[in-house]
């Protein structure tokens, strides 16, 4: 069911009537496939087979495609080149780069029949180059600079009447979530710019979705006040709140294309936003909010308006991913496509519970606990369920209350999950996404920790029986976790980082200067880099573990896991590892998916003493 009965759903546009949404289908090798659903409800892939509309700028991607009129455009896994998808056949309309897949395109918005974009030009050993190109719709000519000078550059929007370009900038050492800059100028009908003016941001101010409304008026996100809120620039330059609120309506630009506000017709504003974990849908019209209840109220940041409705991704607690129309008056969700072709009975559902707990440093942190669940078995009488403790990547990110069958899989079969917010998270304002600076590797493992004691000491969860697991930068909070505390009987990294100050030596353009915020400048600070990575204190580490790895990640290379194996092996600790070939970062392929997990299982099962039920393959478990 993990695998074979789901897709993943999200990029929601509308071109007139038309809808469009991505579909990521685990059954494909985790091809990313654009889909179309007309006015009578047809519903047809665009991306032909075997085409894989995913861009690896900053090598998470996001805004691979784009629409206007009937035609499609998007970006190729394979080769990186934007084709238009208009045709019987793919047709490249940029040119084929000096390095294979060096040019890689993202975040399109037309002008005319020009297409404005992205570009992340990789020139072999220097580094990648970020700036906005302008290039005709039919490929008659190659992709020319207009905007550049920073290190990062992106969400290109052009005014409703064409005459006018917003964008967003940043420059190393700072992520998008610590500080933008917000830029204007005019925009010549051959896509030339013609002064150019920053007219909001800072280091320490993160400007999010630049978006315009239907008069002309230039609205955008910021976290000026801590929260990240809606603003309106004024014909003056000033810049005007719209709803002040203790909640956030931004979110982390790990990817390309986030939309989490949209305009209707009337003017009026639809929007998402967070407070306390819990997603909100909302109607700002003449000053005043007007929230909807929504059985899919975990929105993803892909809204967009057509027909008078609200077209996005939403999951509810107890109902999987779909995509939906949303009614902004009433919050009636018209139901278009569901993630799962399966259909659950809510028995068989843990239900999240938020849980707020203290922690060190006198502070408090964030969680959604899970209680075991399945209809058809009770626990024996008096046993305390083991607990599985999911930390996020990121790490600056966060975790929702959406249904999600690899939450379940674990709850299904006896086990009590908590997934948390540590400091550092998302959604709970820029003092808490700021607690984790200089503290990557302790506030993290210190928030994970008090959650699992929390919950042994509310007699909720068995405190011999804990393992702690994450995937990438949640990988390493596990590892830190295990090495430097004992809290945990074992643990599962993936594509977890072992030793952070490789990982600022070799990881690529987008996160090489992440860390001097999450720990400090590199190589000045190696000794604390040093300090903090579990890969040098492999004497204090003692707990058995299973690693997995994508053998293609270009994130967290292969040579991380690699490391941590070799030091497991030398100190005689019980390990399995599992390497996948054709993987990246994060785990696509159904195969790899269920093998992963499985493998997870089974190993708890041979440190907590039990027998997995169901037919699952063994695993090697080195030093047992």
């Amino acid at each position: 069911m993990l695998t074979h009965s789901g897709i993943g759903l999200g990029e929601v546009a509308t071109d007139g009537a038309d809808l469009y949404w991505v579909e990521s289908r685990p059954t494909e090798a985790g091809r990313s496939v654009i889909v179309r659903r007309t006015p009578d409800n047809a519903i047809q892939d665009v991306s032909p087979p075997g085409f894989n509309s995913r861009t690896r700028a900053h090598e998470y991607g996001g805004g691979a495609y784009a629409v206007r009129d009937g035609v499609v455009i998007s970006s190729s896994f394979r080769d990186q080149r934007v084709y238009r998808l208009d045709g019987s056949e793919p047709r490249p309309i940029t040119p084929e780069p000096d390095l294979p897949a060096g040019d890689r395109y993202a975040d399109y918005a037309f002008h005319k029949d020009l297409i404005i974009c992205v570009r992340e030009r990789h020139l072999g050993d220097a580094e990648a180059v970020n700036e906005l190109v302008v290039f005709p719709i039919d490929g008659s000519a190659p992709p020319r600079t207009i905007a550049g000078g920073h290190d990062f550059i992106s969400s290109p929007c052009v005014s409703p009447d064409g005459t006018r370009l917003a964008w967003l900038t940043w420059d190393h050492p700072n992520m998008p979530w610590d500080g933008t800059d917000l830029w204007l100028a005019g925009i010549g009908p051959d896509g030339t710019l013609d002064d150019a003016t920053r007219m909001a941001g800072g280091p320490e101010e993160s400007i999010f979705q630049p978006e315009w409304s239907p008069n002309g008026a230039l609205h955008f996100i910021s976290d000026r006040t801590n929260w990240w809120n809606l603003y309106r620039l004024e014909g003056s330059g000033e810049v005007a709140a719209l709803i002040p609120m203790e909640a956030e309506f931004g979110a982390p630009q790990w990817l390309f294309g986030f939309r989490r506000y949209a305009f209707l017709d009337s003017g009026a504003v639809v929007a998402v936003y967070e407070r306390d974990g819990m997603s909100t849908f909302g109607v700002l019209d003449d000053g005043q909010l007007h929230t909807r209840k929504l059985d899919r109220n975990v929105i993803a940041p892909t809204l967009a308006v057509a027909s008078g409705r609200v077209w996005t991704a939403a999951a509810g607690t107890a109902k999987p991913a779909a995509v939906v129309g949303i009614d902004p008056d009433s919050g009636d969700q018209q139901l278009i496509r569901n993630s799962l072709s399966i259909e659950l009975e809510e028995a068989y559902f843990s239900l999240p519970q938020p849980i707020e707990f203290p922690t060190t440093g006198g502070a408090f942190a964030h969680a959604f606990y899970y209680p075991p669940a399945n209809a058809d078995f009770v626990a024996p009488e008096g046993e305390l369920p083991p607990l599985v403790v999911w930390t996020h990547g990121g790490p600056t990110g966060s975790t929702s209350p959406a249904f999600a069958l690899a939450r379940q899989f674990w709850t299904s079969r006896g086990f009590a999950l908590v997934d948390v917010n540590y400091r550092g998270s998302t959604g709970y304002g820029r003092v808490y996404r700021n607690a984790l600076r200089g503290q990557w590797g302790v506030v993290d493992s210190d928030d994970c920790i008090a959650a699992a004691r929390y919950l042994a000491d509310q007699g909720l969860v068995d405190r011999r029986r804990m393992a702690i697991r994450g995937g990438s930068a949640g990988g390493y909070t596990a590892l830190c976790a295990l090495a430097f505390h004992d809290e945990f009987a074992t643990g599962a990294s993936y594509f977890g980082v072992a030793d952070i100050g490789a990982l600022a030596e070799e990881t690529h353009k987008f996160e090489s200067r992440y860390m001097d915020s999450l720990v400090g400048p590199y190589p000045e600070a190696a000794e604390l880099y040093r300090e903090r990575s579990p890969i040098y204190h492999t004497d204090q580490l003692s707990r058995p573990m299973v690693i997995l790895q994508g053998l293609d990640d270009e994130v967290v290379p292969p040579d991380q896991a690699e490391m941590m194996i070799k030091a497991l092996e030398r100190k005689g600790i019980p390990y399995s590892y599992l390497a996948f070939e054709g993987e990246g970062h994060g785990f696509r392929k159904a195969e790899n998916i269920e093998r992963s997990a499985e493998a997870e299982l089974f190993f708890y099962g041979w440190v907590f003493g039990f027998a997995p039920a169901g037919d699952i393959g063994p695993i090697e478990i080195r030093n047992a």
